[in-house]
């Protein structure tokens, strides 16, 4: 057996104890340098973020301990054990109303709103109660109507028209007029079955939250919070779905998964997807070359120009935390956000769609250059579906939007059943 000497033995220990003060951490090394934490959800992006913290502290002298978890070591446990045990790392991720709640409970928020990277980003996170931002977006996410530009030119269809409903109308009626001569099995590659609910009662949902405006305006949300619906948009939102579902593949729609949804659109078989860009992996492997792009969910008679991009997690800067090492971790966002190096992090490394309008890489999948074109334009619209109590959407609103698809219900019975559902939320 390898003998342990005293620097050995003493990470030994630090990796053990869990309390701050046993490895110097917060602020200080046990050497006395510099030293963070950082306590990341993605384990895909844990090697670049890691050399990013190696480039950084190259520069600055101050080290930045990163821990992962996720996957098969669940991120929250793990964050909470961190914290139960005494240890507050200074940057911690959050992904939604239930982790900021926590943050805010537990007096671990930071006011951010004057921080440099704030003015570069459409998707900070802001506190509802104070209005003060306390989340440095990590990334941003997006989707809209996917269209596969050379089926849309060959059908004469110009994606410019395709921002009210209307136009979408038109452009369906028409390439499915011509589906024989272009070599489609539908207009649309849709999938509203069981296990994909998270596309209808979530991201589909979003559409009736959010279209049309402005990022910080929650009048749909708060009015289904209350128990309410807008009866005329929800009509409006019920006509949008019953075209694309009559519109799709059958068995797709009904059967198939998100595989197969992906696989028709990926062969050319439809000329339009309701999936975000987190498919251009599954592109890139599939070898996919033809060119794509968003157009907005246009269920509404009025223009939408934009889709809906949001930030699917936020870095917390945690008050609770040493004071010289909130400061360091300032410099670190700073760095993630607007040094050529925290570029290259995001997009080259970590191939993420970056927040920060300033950043001019470009993500390798197309629909996730089409998000950061859409998002650096400002024409994007806000996720609030993970507002709603936890289930409402997939397991209560999903199965109606699959009855919609059946045909087992028409618009007014879809509008009747969630405005049934909504009102038991109270």
């Amino acid at each position: 057996m390898k003998k342990v000497g005293n620097s050995a033995l003493l990470l030994l220990l630090c990796a053990v104890m869990v309390f701050a003060a046993a490895c110097g951490q917060s602020g200080e090394t046990a050497a006395g340098g510099r030293e963070i934490t950082l306590v990341n959800n993605k384990p895909e992006t844990d090697e670049a973020l890691r050399n990013f913290a190696a480039v950084f502290e190259s520069q600055t002298g101050i080290r930045v301990t990163i821990r992962t978890f996720g996957g098969e070591t669940p991120y929250a446990p793990n964050l909470m054990a961190m914290f139960n045990g005494g240890m507050e790392p200074e940057l911690f991720v959050f992904e939604g109303r239930a982790g900021y709640e926590d943050a805010r409970n537990s007096g671990r928020l930071s006011d951010l709103s004057t921080e440099p990277w704030v003015r570069d980003t459409n998707v900070a996170f802001t506190d509802p109660v104070d209005g003060k931002i306390v989340g440095f977006p990590v990334a941003i996410e997006g989707w809209g109507l996917g269209y596969n530009k050379d089926i849309l030119a060959r059908a004469g269809v110009d994606p410019a028209s395709l921002v009210n409903i209307e136009g979408i109308r038109a452009a369906f009626t028409r390439i499915e007029s011509m589906r024989a001569q272009l070599g489609l099995d539908a207009v649309v590659s849709m999938a509203a079955g069981p296990g994909m609910t998270w596309v209808t009662g979530l991201h589909g949902l979003n559409g009736y939250l959010a279209l049309g405006l402005a990022y910080d305006d929650t009048t749909y949300i708060d009015m289904m919070l209350r128990g309410e619906v807008d009866n005329t948009r929800l009509t409006r939102f019920a006509e949008y779905y019953d075209l694309l579902f009559r519109h799709s593949n059958r068995n797709t729609l009904l059967t198939g998964g998100y595989d197969q949804q992906i696989g028709d659109f990926a062969v050319g078989r439809t000329a339009f997807l309701h999936q975000g860009n987190w498919t251009d992996p599954t592109f890139a492997e599939l070898g996919v070359s033809f060119e794509m792009g968003y157009v907005p969910h246009a269920f509404l008679p009025e223009t939408t120009d934009g889709i809906f991009v949001g930030a699917p997690s936020w870095y917390i800067l945690n008050a609770r935390a040493n004071p010289q090492g909130i400061e360091d971790a300032k410099q670190f966002l700073i760095a993630m956000a607007s040094t050529p190096e925290g570029h290259d992090y995001m997009v080259n490394r970590a191939g993420m769609v970056p927040a920060y309008n300033s950043v001019r890489l470009q993500p390798p999948g197309q629909f996730s250059r089409a998000v950061q074109e859409y998002a650096n334009a400002g024409r994007i619209y806000a996720w609030q579906q993970n507002e709603l109590p936890d289930g409402f959407g997939m397991n209560i609103l999903g199965p109606i939007f699959a009855q919609l698809a059946a045909g087992q219900i028409d618009v007014q019975g879809f509008v009747r059943l969630v405005t049934q559902a909504t009102a038991e939320i109270r």
